[in-house]
């Protein structure tokens, strides 16, 4: 077989269902095999849209997302999807074309060092020298992707190695030297850790969004219900645990809820599942939780003790670990006056907003949520949109919010509402925008209705580029530099693509608006026009403790 065909049939044997991508010079052995590979392939409109595409199809799954992409500038053109992919710990295998193998290094016609580039992005990465190595890599790739902690992987294939030819033969086993991911914790660490919990007085969980990487969903549900504790999350653990539910205190962090900041810093014991305390979570290190005992489970031990200091660390999967201490966990503690204090400041916070008969972006969200019933997909790009995308709609179940957290990429939401659908067709995906961000990846408009994929894209047009306005009215005296945009007529934009655009600018046709949206088979744009300079709140200034919170609500 040749390299190319060698990598088609192993990406069968891996049971891909699609691939996101470009064709270009040198990948076209690979594309001239796809021709008649019984493969779905989506031909997006730009790379960059074909890793987005990817990363959210992965995330809606639970699969690995795959994209495909030429040499030189189709591979610099994917890197910003793998880094996406990368902070936020996405299954991921990225495959791109490079120049004939003794060329490389030649600056040869669209040449770039894509394994140099995407080093310090990805998981791991390989350039192909041997197309006898290309059934072995491909098969590591997928398996160095999907385990441990998941992450994207690279896979460069010169052209020349397309076109040769071996005998094909499928590793069955995957043994990598040095690559062993810990799946069960310490009994030894379990035990201290029930121990901590039974004598505890003010415990509060933190889950991240490793929880749903390893489908930990039940287990946390069964902590929080065993001890009777609130619960907190990081915007990639949206989805964790319902927001329906008595103990739920939302979103921590820069943008999370006042009574969650206040709950975190004043509790005595924190159980951190599958997160990676990062800075628009702490907030200002050396004052955060200072009277907090830590327990961190985590299956990446160099996120345990990386910025906050932890007294019992339980590296391992999340799944099984919560199953181990739930079981060892002997008598739940008495938190009635810790519970009480959680009340009084989730009455004296709560999220809010001014409702002046105006649209207001926060009202939108609660009528996308409420016309959903809480059941759609939501992806969004990032910036205000993102954050009161989080805030606002009551997430019940894992895998059904997917944003651009560690990276906060700017033109994500679009393209991974496609990857979404495509993995989840039978749901409702709504992408919540900005007017700029949406301008980022609008090309994919083409990608949708070529390939008739019913996404709703809710623009929050507010004339700005919001997040950046708003810091620049409360930390640069409203000194807006650069942050007004000119925006096309969405509506006639989305029609000459052959999508459906519909224009809203009173409050009375918003929720209207929404539903004729979600009864039309085919890709919507609902331009919302917002208030301008509505800002989120609540907001802890960057650097600052995460209980000093601006905006009215502290």
């Amino acid at each position: 077989m040749t390299g190319a065909e060698i990598l088609i049939e192993c990406l069968k044997r891996e049971g891909v269902e699609v691939i996101f991508g470009y064709p270009g010079g040198q990948v076209l052995p690979i594309f001239d095999k796809l021709y008649d590979a019984n493969l779905r392939f989506i031909l997006t409109r730009h790379e960059q849209g074909a890793a987005h595409a990817a990363d959210g199809y992965a995330r809606a799954t639970g699969k690995v997302g795959v994209c495909l992409a030429t040499s030189g500038p189709g591979a610099t053109n994917l890197t910003t999807g793998i880094a996406n992919a990368y902070m936020d710990s996405v299954a991921m295998v990225a495959i791109t074309g490079q120049v004939k193998s003794f060329l490389i290094g030649n600056d040869a016609f669209q040449e770039a060092d894509v394994t140099g580039i995407s080093r310090s992005i990805t998981k791991h990465n390989y350039l192909v020298k041997d197309v006898k190595d290309l059934a072995r890599i491909t098969r590591e790739a997928f398996h160095i992707a999907s385990t441990g902690r998941p992450g994207p992987v690279l896979i460069d294939i010169p052209s020349d190695i397309q076109l040769a030819e071996t005998e094909f033969i499928w590793p069955k086993e995957v043994d990598i030297r040095g690559y062993k991911p810990t799946l069960f914790g310490h009994p030894g660490q379990i035990k201290k850790a029930a121990k901590l919990i039974m004598n505890a007085k003010r415990p509060i969980i933190y889950a991240g969004g490793g929880v749903i990487t390893s489908g930990a969903c039940n287990e946390l549900k069964n902590l929080v219900e065993k001890l009777q504790a609130p619960i907190t999350w990081t915007l990639m653990g949206i989805g964790d645990f319902p927001a329906t539910h008595k103990l739920s205190l939302g979103m921590l962090g820069m943008h999370g809820t006042a009574f969650a900041n206040h709950a975190i810093m004043g509790s005595d014991l924190i159980i951190a599942v599958g997160a990676r305390f990062d800075d628009r979570v702490t907030g200002r290190l050396d004052v955060f939780a200072p009277d907090a005992k830590v327990i961190h489970i985590d299956i990446d031990p160099s996120s345990i003790s990386k910025n906050v200091r932890v007294d019992v660390p339980i590296v391992g999967d999340a799944k099984n670990i919560l199953g181990q201490l739930v079981e060892e966990i002997k008598k739940s503690p008495d938190i009635s006056e810790w519970l009480n204090a959680v009340e009084a400041w989730k009455k004296k916070h709560p999220l809010k907003y001014k409702d002046e008969g105006k649209i207001k972006p926060q009202y939108v969200i609660e009528q996308i949520d409420e016309a959903t019933k809480g059941s759609a997909i939501i992806t969004t790009e990032v910036g205000q949109n993102q954050m009161w995308a989080a805030q606002w709609y009551k997430y019940t179940l894992p895998r059904t919010f997917i944003s651009s957290g560690g990276l906060g990429t700017m033109g994500f939401g679009f393209p991974a509402a496609m990857g979404a659908k495509v993995g989840c067709p039978d749901k409702t995906v709504i992408d919540i925008a900005g007017d700029g961000s949406i301008q980022m990846n609008i090309q994919e408009l083409g990608t949708c209705i070529a390939n008739k994929i019913n996404v709703k894209v809710a623009i929050l047009n507010n004339g700005y580029l919001g997040m950046v306005r708003q810091w620049q009215e409360l930390f640069y005296k409203r000194r807006y530099s650069q942050v007004a945009i000119t925006s096309p007529d969405f509506v006639k934009l989305a029609e000459s693509y052959g999508a459906l655009g519909i224009k809203v600018t009173k409050k009375e046709e918003v929720r209207p608006a929404i539903e004729k949206a979600l009864k039309i088979d085919n890709t919507v744009f609902i331009d919302f026009h917002v208030e301008p300079e509505e800002n989120v709140f609540p907001m802890v200034p960057a650097g600052e403790a995460i209980n000093r919170i601006i905006g009215g609500l502290a």
